[in-house]
Formats: structure tokens, sequence, C-alpha cells
């Protein structure tokens, strides 16, 4: 197997540019490269998660998750190629529905926290709603795979509900918003 990285300073960045997997050059502040780095930045946060030790079933997950993430940067950096299928959109639905089936049904919005692997997938969740909204960004100005985007939208939500698993399985409380329009 070839290196893909045979030299990590190349100094090329120094001027703000980068290059995208296929070799074009590319200023730094595109929105291509804003939404790959964005990526890249929701990627880490899942480390994060499972850097917390969570229950191996959402390591597995969160795992796989990192892998089709790490394809949606691959198509962006290699304008073109789809790489995610609706086979992940649907594997993230299904994976969805299995754990939201135990947890109580929320009648408020809750505030992120909880255990500490929780809050950081709360943290993961909300930057991969700003992906998202970058990728959309791109989107409208050049075609981008659907099933990205609806991996992107998903992916948000199943963080949202593995923040919620996690949260109950480290014994961590969920904190309702309390709306100031109701009375205690």
């Amino acid at each position: 197997m070839a290196y893909r990285l045979s030299r990590i300073v190349t100094r090329s960045g120094d001027t703000g540019t980068t290059r995208l997997g296929d070799g074009t050059p590319t200023v730094k502040e595109s929105l291509r490269i804003e939404a790959i780095g964005t990526l890249d930045e929701v990627n880490s946060l899942i480390g994060l998660v499972i850097a917390y030790g969570v229950p191996p079933a959402i390591g597995e997950y969160l795992h796989l998750a990192q892998q089709s993430l790490f394809n949606v940067g691959g198509e962006l950096s290699l304008p073109g190629r789809e790489l995610v299928h609706d086979t992940e959109v649907r594997v993230l639905e299904a994976q969805l529905s299995k754990i939201n089936q135990d947890l109580p049904p929320l009648k408020e919005f809750l505030l992120p926290g909880g255990s500490p692997a929780s809050a950081a997938c709360h943290v993961a969740r909300a930057v991969c709603r700003r992906a998202e909204r970058r990728v959309w960004c791109l989107s409208r100005e050049e075609r981008i795979n659907p099933a990205s985007l609806r991996y992107l939208n998903r992916l948000s939500d199943l963080l949202f509900v593995t923040a919620r698993v996690l949260s109950q399985a480290d014994g961590g409380e969920e904190v309702l918003w309390r709306n100031p329009g109701k009375q205690a």
C-alpha cells in the first residue's frame, strides 16, 4: 500500500491554499474546504465521545459513523465521486429506532449535559448540524450527493439520541428546559 501522507509539512498552505484529493488547488476559505473542515471536527468529536468509554454497542456504531463521515469528506475532496449511499442512511435510521425505543418521550427541550460522554455527544451533534449547513451551502453552488446530505441530517439525530442513552447509562440526569410560559 502506498503512503498517502508521506510529507506532513508541505508549506503549500502558507499562502492560503490547499489541494483537494484530486490535486485541484483551492483557497482555504472556500465553502468546500470549510465543509471538509467541519466534517473533520465532527469526526474528531465522535472520537472524543468514544474515548470517554462508551458501551461496546455504541462504540461500534459510532466507529461506523466515523467511517461514513470520512467518506462524505472524501466526496467533497474528490468532486464527482459518490461514496455514501442510501444504505448508510438506512443503517442510521435503524440504529436510531433501536436505541430510541427505550427512552422516555421528551415533553420539553433538553439542555445539553448529563455525563461527560453525553455532553461531548451533544457537542458532536451541534457541530454535525453545522457541518450539514456548510454542505448545504456548497450544494447551492455545486452538485452534492443527496445521500450525503441525508446522512448528515440523520447522524445529528442519532447523536442526540445517543447523548440521551449515554446520560442514562452513566447515571446522569437529563436537564429539561424550563419553559417560562408554563407555571410550575
